[in-house]
């Protein structure tokens, strides 16, 4: 496992220490874009958080970071399934220049337009079920600030983040205060001896460099920061790229359009072409493709319909 999440524990169990550092998965998002390196930081960023706030949720289905903006980019997006599987990708607004110093706020919210978004989608919904979504203001001048204002919105645990990329990693460290009692707690703990344990762990991350986050192994990054302390370590878990995009998929979205709208674009390029926004992959639909998408199809005996996902 190149790519790899861990998690620790501090020895009262009050507070969870998770980390991240990506390199072939974050070579796999950057893959087919050339993006400035501001943004690079940005969605590097957005990467690494995703990973460990996924890492944290269970159930079967996937996490869904967005930033909507109004600037120079108009959405970030980066969805984690349960198995730290991900994929992401970047959005620009045609005419606007990319500043080289550009930080979130002035990339995503000179107009004071900017949303952050977290959507929780089953991969398995009850009939009428939908996913859950929340939305916050863009706050703060980075990714790992403007989700601690979402957690402090949404009432989530406390919650602090360092987070940072560059173009060969992307990283990212979280600490999260447990509650006292019940779930992994100890539970005689008292609230004094959580708080004290908290401010500890807040205050020794808080003496973390954003290249010793990038270059640093983790196991080697945690030691440093917290070699006076106990900690309890779980089995690394794999983190990876993973696209799902299908011809089928692509085909249910041609479909969606409908047929007057497809044989337009046939009509003017001869062809539909659809460049998937994650992974590069080309598709290509001729007339007789597209012909057929509308074309019932012939039930064959003993036959099942494919299922989409």
């Amino acid at each position: 496992m190149t790519d790899q999440l861990k998690k620790y524990l501090f020895e009262d169990r009050s507070v969870r220490v998770q980390a991240v550092r990506l390199t072939d998965t974050w070579k796999a998002v950057r893959a087919n874009h050339e993006y400035p390196p501001a943004i690079t930081h940005l969605l590097g960023e957005l990467v690494a958080a995703s990973t460990l706030l996924a890492a944290n949720i269970k159930f079967d289905g996937s996490l869904v970071l967005q930033i909507q903006g109004d600037g120079p980019i108009a959405l970030l997006v980066v969805e984690c399934r349960s198995d730290l599987s991900l994929r992401a990708t970047v959005k620009m607004r045609e005419g606007h220049d990319v500043p080289v110093d550009g930080n979130m706020q002035s990339l995503l919210n000179p107009g004071g337009n900017g949303r952050f978004i977290v959507v929780l989608d089953p991969q398995r919904k009850a009939p009428g079920q939908q996913a859950y979504q929340g939305i916050v203001p863009l706050e703060g001048d980075t990714v790992a600030e403007a989700l601690q204002h979402y957690m402090k919105a949404s009432e989530q645990l406390d919650t602090q983040l360092w987070l940072a990329a560059d173009d060969e990693h992307a990283a990212g460290l979280l600490i999260q205060r447990l509650p006292v009692h019940g779930g992994e707690q100890a539970p005689l703990l008292s609230e004094q001896a959580a708080a004290e344990t908290w401010e500890r762990a807040g205050t020794l991350a808080a003496t973390l460099k954003r290249d010793e986050l990038l270059q640093v192994e983790i196991d080697t990054l945690i030691h440093r920061l917290y070699w006076e302390e106990t900690l309890v370590a779980f089995d690394p878990l794999p983190v990876s790229w993973h696209c799902p995009c299908t011809r089928e998929r692509v085909a249910n979205m041609l479909r969606s359009l409908g047929e007057a709208e497809v044989q337009d674009i046939v009509a003017e390029h001869g062809q539909v072409d659809v460049t998937c926004d994650f992974c590069g992959k080309p598709y290509r639909f001729d007339a007789v493709d597209c012909a057929a998408l509308f074309t019932p199809a012939t039930p064959a005996a003993d036959s099942e319909s494919p299922t989409v996902h």
